[in-house]
């Protein structure tokens, strides 16, 4: 359509040297100055209307539509994460993290590139816009958090009235199917929580463990007993995830230690499952320190939400992969994903969908998302820009004639 993907191919080598750019640098967390001086810089010669983050390094962006400048203008938000990961490279790509313990496991790299690129090719189609689009760049995503402080500081109203759709995107290193789009209506992605729990027991002699209270049996089945209780408190269509992550206690082999303490990721489809878990943790964890003559402290952590796309921009979202590329290129997933995105943030206050799109390299064994060798390809970059377009042109073009 209108030559979308010519365009976006022509600037496939742009996009990628900005990816690179950004993977060489990876930054964590809510203050990325690198990232956000280096997106800055490939935007400056566009016509948006910039807006920097106050309590986040994040870059809100509008593009006026020409002729359109009147305050009913339809409102179209894209969005790209930028935030890294705390681990250490070991691709071999020639453009590895030059940061100790750093990387861009999860692609947001390509993310903010193919966003740069939809900026760009929409910037030169103004003219055709049927209202306005505001471009999303996010820091903060892997903690769940900048979202949320891009929501409080206005970027759902940043083109002077709330967005009346949005879409994000996120790449893929795994899957064997290189350009393929999917997503799905309704709950998609799990809401994710964390848990933190200390157990204080009494120390001794690693010969005496009856003079000592022993905090880490108390562990072990503190663990145990949570998986029990996913089995047996919770509806098997209503899955819930306890993933133990972190364990520690004790440094000598021969001495029990006064205290263990271990953190768990929780994942769950539901507000209600939610609710629950919040019930029988403390229920679980209590009774098993009364067993074992130890104290516990537990401390639960509310994160992000359940991801929920609107049915009928998912539905409008595949149509649009199907007009550019062809019905082959989308695929509708046969269930939710375990993951989490604060993305959901943006689709509980705005209509619209999160797609995927796969960018493994053909016929590798790359590593999924997260590992230290997951591997992204280039060669994505023009189909994910040129897609932002599409949604946003053809979205706009249906609210103004809806209007």
């Amino acid at each position: 359509m209108d030559n979308l993907i010519g365009d976006a191919q022509e600037l496939s080598g742009t996009m990628a040297e900005l990816r690179h750019r950004l993977h060489k640098h990876p930054e964590l967390g809510l203050e990325l100055p690198h990232t956000q001086e280096t997106v800055l810089k490939e935007l400056e010669d566009l016509p948006l209307e910039i807006t920097l983050g106050e309590d986040l390094t994040s870059i809100g962006a509008v593009l006026r539509g020409d002729g359109n400048n009147c305050e009913s203008n339809p409102v179209v938000l894209l969005r790209a994460d930028m935030d890294a990961l705390p681990l250490q490279e070991a691709t071999g790509v020639d453009f590895s993290s030059q940061v100790e313990g750093r990387m861009h496991a999860c692609g947001h790299d390509l993310h903010t590139a193919m966003l740069a690129g939809a900026a760009r090719i929409l910037s030169e189609r103004r003219h055709k816009l049927g209202g306005d689009v505001v471009f999303m760049f996010q820091p903060g995503e892997e903690l769940l958090a900048g979202a949320p402080k891009m929501i409080e500081e206005g970027i759902l109203d940043l083109a002077g009235r709330r967005a009346d759709s949005a879409f994000g995107m996120h790449v893929f290193s795994a899957g064997g199917k290189r350009g393929q789009f999917s997503s799905l209506p309704g709950v998609m992605m799990s809401a994710a929580d964390a848990l933190f729990v200390t157990i204080n027991g009494r120390g001794g002699h690693g010969s005496q463990p009856h003079t000592a209270a022993d905090p880490i049996p108390a562990m072990a089945e503190m663990i145990m007993s949570l998986q029990t209780m996913v089995t047996r408190r919770f509806d098997a269509h209503d899955p819930v995830i306890i993933s133990v992550g972190s364990v520690h206690s004790g440094e000598a082999v021969n001495v029990i230690p006064d205290a263990a303490e271990f953190g768990a990721s929780l994942r769950m489809y539901s507000a209600r499952s939610r609710d629950l878990l919040q019930h029988f943790i403390p229920r679980v964890l209590e009774g098993v320190a009364a067993a074992h003559g130890v104290d516990v402290s537990i401390d639960y952590r509310v994160g992000g939400r359940v991801l929920a796309n609107d049915d009928e921009h998912t539905e409008f979202a595949a149509h649009q992969v199907a007009e550019l590329f062809g019905g082959e290129r989308y695929a509708s997933l046969t269930q939710p994903l375990g993951g989490s995105e604060d993305f959901a943030d943006v689709l509980a206050e705005v209509p619209g969908s999160f797609i995927n799109l796969d960018a493994s390299p053909n016929g590798s064994t790359s590593e999924f998302n997260h590992s230290p060798r997951a591997v992204f390809e280039d060669s994505v970059l023009p189909d994910g820009a040129a897609l932002y377009a599409q949604l946003a042109i053809s979205r706009l073009q249906m609210l103004a004639e809806t209007q």
